[in-house]
C-alpha cells in the first residue's frame, strides 16, 4: 500500500471512528459521513482528499475498515468506534470459539477484569487464530486468548458480526477466557 493510501486510511479512521470534529465533520447516528462534505472539509483543513483517493482506500484496505453506501454518497467505518454510533448490527449466533489477540503485558489485567471495551463500543474478536495473532503483534509480544463464545451466547451475551467479519460483544467475563498455550 502506498504512503498516500496508508496516511489517508489513518486519517479516515481518526475522523470516522474517533474525532470527526477534528475538521468539523458531522456523522449521522449510524456513523455515515457525506463524502462531498468530507472532501471539502478535509481540503479546507490542509488534508488533500478526493473521491478517487477515498475509493482506493476503501477498495484496497485489507481489513475492510470502511464502507461506502450503495448510492456512493456516504462513507463510514465498519467498527472500532470510540464515539457512539449505531452500526445497525443484528445479534448473531457466534461460533463455539472466538479469538482475541493482545500483548502479554495485558494478560494480568484481562484475568482480573475480563475483556472490556475500554474506549471503544465493543470488544473485538476474531474467528481466526492468525488474525488474533496479528492483532497481538501490533501491541507487543502476542498472546492469544480463546473465548468460549457459544457458551457466552447461551448465557445471554449478545454477539454481532461487523461487515468486515469482526465479531463484537460488550464484555467478555473472565470465566469465558482461556489463554492459548504457546506450541
Amino acid at each position: 500500500m502506498s504512503k498516500d493510501i496508508t496516511k489517508t486510511s489513518k486519517f479516515l479512521s481518526l475522523l470516522l471512528r474517533h474525532q470527526p470534529e477534528t475538521i468539523g465533520l458531522t456523522l449521522d447516528e449510524c456513523g455515515w459521513a457525506n463524502i462531498e462534505e468530507l472532501i471539502s472539509l478535509s481540503n479546507q483543513n490542509k488534508h488533500r482528499l478526493d473521491a478517487q483517493l477515498i475509493q482506493r482506500v476503501v477498495g484496497t484496505n485489507n481489513k475492510q475498515r470502511f464502507s461506502i453506501s450503495d448510492d456512493g454518497r456516504f462513507i463510514r467505518a465498519n467498527q472500532g468506534h470510540s464515539i457512539t454510533v449505531d452500526l445497525e448490527l443484528e445479534a448473531k449466533q457466534p461460533p463455539e470459539i472466538l479469538f482475541h489477540g493482545t500483548a502479554t503485558r495485558f494478560i494480568d489485567s484481562i484475568f482480573e477484569q475480563g475483556l472490556t471495551k475500554r474506549n471503544r463500543q465493543h470488544v473485538h474478536l476474531s474467528s481466526e487464530r492468525e488474525t488474533a495473532t496479528n492483532v497481538g503483534k501490533r501491541h507487543g509480544k502476542p498472546a492469544i486468548l480463546c473465548i468460549q463464545a457459544e457458551q457466552m451466547h447461551n448465557n445471554g451475551y449478545e454477539f454481532f458480526l461487523s461487515k468486515n467479519k469482526v465479531w463484537l460483544t460488550e464484555h467478555v467475563p473472565i470465566k469465558f477466557i482461556e489463554r492459548e498455550q504457546a506450541s
